[in-house]
């Protein structure tokens, strides 16, 4: 019997393919038979290098990606600010002492939209107003210059800035369309025939130092300052167009709240105890 080399049984082992067993040198084998080798060309990884440099060509850089961003950011808010300040709410401030102690200078407020509109004026409502002419002497406000004075009106227009007394008066709404209101010098203020406790007046003031007895006409309100001594509302406007009364079409909104300083921040709460029991219009 002559023994082959060793060598050469390695050599057709290596070349028996047994079942269930996978060579580690051929093509990936499993149970139902051999399987054909992936003839797709090999991925160097070119096709996903090709994707990313597009993708990164596609990409803004970051510098103009920041600064669209940006401007996107602006003109949203200010959109938004506009449709505010247009249909919802406005900011004032205010400049005199007329309303005190309610209100006093500088107290920056919210003022309403929706009234009147959805919602019907109170008497008591602290309404802002448009001047209905000749109520605000010319030099109120100082003039702040050309440029600053452009940089506000831009402001104002679209909410971000409040509005001044420059066009527009804060006074407490006390007469509807066809109240009867009158008053005695150092008398209370009477509606319809109820004398008013006006617990919002300020601090030693009378209700009325002239005297006066009007008829509110159809569209109008008629408007008095809390601090009754320093507020040239209705009363001392009779002679002007409208009798002293205030076109309801000249009206704002009510004043809801005081945002500024923070100390005096709060609600500004129509006092309708005071006009419970004031009767319709006669």
């Amino acid at each position: 019997m002559i023994d082959r080399p060793s060598r050469d049984l390695d050599e057709d082992s290596s070349a028996t393919s047994w079942p269930g067993r996978e060579s580690t040198d051929g093509p990936e084998q499993g149970r139902d038979g051999p399987q054909m080798p992936d003839v797709t060309a090999p991925d160097d990884g070119s096709a996903h290098s090709d994707t990313r440099r597009h993708a990164a060509a596609r990409r803004p850089n970051g510098a103009g990606s920041l600064l669209r961003e940006t401007v996107i950011i602006l003109v949203s808010a200010i959109v938004l600010s506009l449709l505010v300040k247009t249909f919802l709410v406005q900011a004032f401030f205010i400049p005199s002492q007329s309303m005190h102690d309610t209100l006093i200078e500088d107290d920056r407020i919210l003022v309403s939209k929706l009234t009147p509109g959805p919602f019907d004026l109170r008497r008591g409502d602290i309404v802002v107003f448009k001047d209905p002419g000749g109520w605000l002497p010319s030099g109120t406000v100082p003039d702040p210059g050309p440029v600053r004075g452009a940089i506000n009106n831009v402001l104002t227009f679209i909410g971000l800035y409040p509005a001044d007394a420059n066009e527009h008066l804060v006074k407490r709404l006390i007469g509807l369309p066809g109240d009867h209101v009158t008053a005695e010098a150092g008398g209370p203020v009477v509606v319809n025939g109820e004398p008013l406790d006006e617990p919002y007046l300020a601090a030693g003031v009378a209700p009325s130092d002239i005297a006066f007895d009007v008829t509110v006409p159809d569209n109008g309100i008629w408007v008095m300052g809390d601090n009754r001594s320093r507020s040239s509302d209705s009363r001392y406007n009779q002679g002007k167009p409208g009798g002293g009364s205030v076109p309801i079409d000249n009206v704002v909104g009510t004043a809801f709240v005081t945002v500024w300083p923070i100390e005096r921040m709060g609600l500004l709460r129509n006092p309708t105890s005071t006009f419970a029991d004031v009767p319709d219009q006669p």
